[in-house]
């Protein structure tokens, strides 16, 4: 569900979901819901989604994660999540004054209040929420005070997004890196900075909060120095396999790729089981990989970084190739920070003892 013009047709909403449920071979199932601001469509829509989820589930078991801005959260929101067992990811950027520098509505007034004032309406009705929060020029420098700010809101599950992002100089508009004429956006985040900024929140977070609170990058780092699933594509070797469907169900193989040279398809016209299995969504996929520039596969940190992912690959290498990640440098920078503790929670992992001990020893 992306896209700002027009909502999801009930026709689309239910062949969507059909088709989701029956070509997905898992017991349990996941559906993600994101905009826009997909809390504009009300509550009555989201019935219809559990409706359909009833209608076609058969034994499997449903779960829904929603991104919102959390500005339209009202009690009946609030309610409708708890008892439906939404987990509810709201988009928020720290403290006031880095939140209300980008994030603000279409009058151009502030909306912290209004997002913390949806928090507390999910907390009152005991909601699951996690965060997520982008990186951006107002972030830089200021990681530690962040993360205790995500922490005093309550909360533990947090998504950090380096914000990178190439407009359209004539009217401001996010556009492909690839289009003539774009240029790098001025609200994005310095390699370097981004790097520093998750160094100061892993080192509050390895002193005291391993194994309490989350944060996607810490997850991902350690499950790849383990040689496990990292669990997001971002920092998988390959990917594909988080196909969107637009409102009018036109299928990219990415929320970050909604771009039309890489439309698959659309799920009025074809099966979605077609879509997401066809030539151009596996070939999508294995570019993560065979798109990087010798730079990266000789790299000391390929195997925990596996390139991150192809949205930010806008460098050339020291040699001229193409695809080097703009955030390489910063990525260097928070691999090689937190590299002694990985490997000593890599060791109490195979030792079979939790890595929440890390806090108890003196590493370095």
């Amino acid at each position: 569900m992306y896209g700002k013009e027009s909502a999801m047709s009930m026709e689309v909403l239910e062949k969507c979901i059909k088709e989701y449920i029956e070509t997905n071979g898992s017991d349990e199932i996941n559906f993600d819901w994101h905009g826009g601001e997909p809390l504009l469509l009300g509550v009555d829509f989201f019935v219809k989604v559990v409706e359909f989820q009833r209608k076609y589930r058969a034994n499997k078991r449903i779960f829904n994660t929603i991104q919102t801005n959390a500005t339209l959260i009202n009690d009946e929101f609030a309610s409708f999540f708890k008892y439906y067992n939404f987990l509810v990811g709201v988009s928020i950027d720290g403290p006031r004054d880095i939140h209300d520098g980008f994030r603000r509505d279409k009058n151009n007034n502030a909306t912290f209040d209004k997002v913390l004032n949806g928090i507390e309406l999910l907390q009152h009705y005991g909601v699951d929420f996690n965060t997520m929060t982008t990186i951006n020029k107002y972030s830089e420098g200021r990681g530690a005070e962040v993360y205790n700010f995500l922490k005093g809101i309550g909360s533990h599950y947090m998504q950090f997004m380096p914000v990178l992002e190439y407009v359209n100089p004539l009217n401001n508009n996010v556009v492909s890196p690839d289009e003539r004429n774009s240029r790098l956006a001025s609200y994005s985040v310095d390699a370097i900075e981004y790097g520093k900024f998750m160094c100061d929140i892993f080192d509050c977070w390895i002193k005291n909060d391993v194994g309490t609170y989350y944060v996607n990058l810490f997850d991902s780092t350690l499950a790849n120095w383990c040689g496990v699933n990292p669990g997001t594509c971002v920092y998988s070797e390959t990917c594909g396999a988080n196909a969107v469907v637009e409102h009018n169900g036109d299928v990219f193989p990415c929320d970050h790729f909604v771009y039309e040279k890489y439309k698959l398809g659309n799920i009025k016209e074809s099966s979605l089981e077609e879509i997401v299995s066809s030539v151009k969504m596996k070939e999508f996929g294995i570019d993560k990989r065979n798109a990087l520039p010798s730079k990266c596969l000789k790299c000391k940190y390929y195997f925990v970084c596996h390139g991150e992912c192809p949205k930010h690959r806008f460098n050339k290498s020291d040699k001229g190739e193409e695809g080097l990640n703009s955030l390489c440098d910063g990525l260097y920078y928070f691999f090689s920070h937190v590299e002694p503790y990985m490997e000593k929670m890599k060791a109490l992992f195979f030792e079979g003892k939790e890595v929440k001990n890390v806090m108890a020893e003196n590493i370095l």
